[in-house]
């Protein structure tokens, strides 16, 4: 059976103006933490980030945080990581999120979230990427990203399976299964 031993979150360094996103932020860095899950994020100690990071934290969890030197350069760090990269880049850091994540849980951000919500879905769409993508999709936030890759399909710029190439989920609680359900797939796949 697939088991998770690390989950790669992108989200927003912001605390946005929904007081719910702040609050999943922390209960899946507590789920995390509780089920020995390694947290993989952008080291980042303020809004949802930093939220995540300290409900792993909390929970004894493990947490990675994975920055490049300029956001180092403007970040105090305040919470005491597991372990923290400082890397040469944007896309030396991405690479190594990457690298470092069994699967990936992207919550509410901005442009750098988006960033990187397209940089882990392109992979996945030509093959150099296999891992679980969960969208975590409560009070309809990622409805807009669905009707851009809706459009793209209808506009055949874009296959529709590629749809598929990730999951919503509206709760925290539904995060964790869906990952382990596209895990087990993926090991389904390799073993027929």
């Amino acid at each position: 059976m697939a088991k998770i031993r690390s989950l790669g979150v992108f989200c927003g360094s912001a605390n946005g103006k929904n007081p719910a996103f702040m609050k999943a932020a922390a209960e899946l860095g507590g789920l995390l933490g509780k089920n020995g899950i390694r947290l993989i994020y952008g080291a980042g100690h303020t809004g949802l980030m930093g939220a995540v990071a300290e409900g792993a934290l909390n929970a004894g969890g493990e947490v990675v945080g994975i920055i490049n030197d300029l956001l180092q350069s403007r970040e105090i760090p305040r919470l005491k990581l597991s372990e923290l990269k400082v890397l040469p880049s944007m896309h030396v850091r991405k690479d190594a999120m990457v690298e470092a994540s069994d699967a990936f849980c992207v919550l509410p951000g901005g442009i750098g979230t988006l960033d990187e919500v397209f940089e882990i879905v392109t992979l996945k769409q030509i093959g150099e990427l296999s891992k679980p993508i969960v969208l975590y999709n409560a009070f309809g936030f990622w409805e807009p990203y669905r009707a851009i890759i809706n459009t793209l399909i209808d506009e055949g710029f874009v296959r529709p399976e590629h749809a598929n190439l990730v999951t919503y989920v509206d709760s925290v609680e539904g995060i964790l299964p869906a990952i382990e359900a596209e895990l087990e797939e993926n090991e389904r796949k390799k073993a027929g």
